[in-house]
């Protein structure tokens, strides 16, 4: 089981009920998806910080085989 932490925050009712209505679970699951997004988010940042940085090379054949 993962560790959990309960928390208390306060957050706009508006963007609350938004976001509830995206995602179309409660407020714990919605919480939830909002920091998994933000993950998600910084790690397609790091990984455009590296466009043009990393070499590799791919034969299409043998990737065909």
């Amino acid at each position: 089981m993962r560790a959990v932490r309960k928390i208390t925050a306060n957050i706009p009712e508006e963007a609350l009920a938004r976001a509830q209505r995206i995602t179309g679970i409660g407020i714990t699951g919605t919480l939830t998806e909002g920091l998994r997004a933000l993950d998600r988010e910084a790690a397609r940042a790091g990984l455009r910080q590296l466009r043009g940085k990393v070499r590799f090379e791919l034969d299409l054949e043998k990737t065909r085989r």
